[in-house]
């Protein structure tokens, strides 16, 4: 990977010597992600090419492509170097790769994935990565925001590590997804998605860094927390303690120093790490249209 020595010295990367790729990384913000260029996403990557990047991703967490016109095909090649693919069982998918979903409203309706989150965290093993690739999008609004959650547990105070350590938290399909379904295919997702049980603080398979691993969209409550706490006087202060420290830290991705933002144009693609990140689109442009595709790489169960 290269960096410029020209640059802001906030902005300027180390680099690794041994680099031949041609690879060239610019920080988007001191706490997350860069973009990437020096590479054409139409051709096949080389293993060393794709060893760069994923480094990268662990590193940074959240890389973005600009001017990558490519086919939806390239798209799910490109995905698949990171790992198998997932298919998503409520959004509706592209109709010759199944792989891509298809994400954004219309003029009519808009999109709803303006909530911190992130993706299929209900899933017994979510996902590792996401590749996303604006098809549309307004020429003003619709911007994404991505959050640095191993930054967001790192800064959270003793006690509150302390408090966290060896909670479990309940992951849920149904109450993000549920709306969309009729009560027999809500049935039917219950059983084939049971809610799940993650660690609230999760380790990185690769970099062993600790994340905090709630969100709002899927999580509904703690699955042991009154079996950490043995003070409690009543079952209604053990509810009202455990909702204060759940909505204590679904509120952490909103701190603005954890993020980065994201002007959408099309053929831009942002690829990020599902496992230490969360991201809000805003949902500020309808009725304007914004159409995006996305391939999601399976990931690991987080311990």
């Amino acid at each position: 990977m290269i960096d410029c020595e020209d640059r802001p010295a906030h902005t300027r990367l180390k680099v690794a010597a041994a680099s031949r790729t041609g690879i060239e990384l610019r920080r988007i913000s001191p706490a997350i992600g860069v973009e990437v260029s020096g590479i054409d996403l139409r051709q096949p990557m080389s293993e060393e090419q794709a060893r760069e990047l994923r480094q990268a991703l662990v590193a940074h967490k959240v890389l973005v492509f600009r001017e990558q016109n490519i086919t939806p095909a390239q798209h799910v090649a490109f995905a698949r170097r990171f790992g198998e693919l997932e298919l998503h069982p409520v959004f509706p998918h592209h109709p010759d790769h199944a792989e891509l979903v298809l994400l954004g409203g219309n003029s009519k309706i808009p999109g709803t994935e303006n909530v911190y989150h992130t993706d299929v965290s209900w899933r017994e093993t979510p996902s590792m990565a996401s590749v996303l690739r604006c098809v549309e999008c307004p020429e003003v609004g619709g911007d994404t925001v991505w959050i640095n959650m191993e930054q967001a547990y790192e800064q959270l105070p003793e006690t509150r590590k302390q408090q966290i350590a060896g909670l479990y938290a309940v992951h849920d399909i149904l109450p993000s997804f549920g709306a969309r379904m009729t009560p027999a295919q809500q049935a039917q997702a219950r059983g084939k998605y049971p809610p799940v049980v993650h660690p609230v603080v999760r380790t990185h398979p690769e970099s062993g860094q600790k994340i905090l691993y709630v969100n709002e969209t899927f999580v509904t409550h703690f699955a042991n927390f009154s079996s950490n706490f043995d003070s409690f006087r009543s079952a209604n202060e053990i509810h009202a303690q455990q909702q204060d420290l759940m909505n204590y830290l679904l509120r952490q991705p909103a701190i603005l120093e954890y993020q980065m933002r994201l002007h959408w144009e099309p053929n831009t693609i942002a690829m990020w790490d599902n496992r230490s990140t969360q991201h809000y689109a805003i949902q500020d442009y309808f009725p304007a249209v914004r159409r995006m595709h996305r391939a999601t790489v399976v990931g690991d169960k987080p311990f």
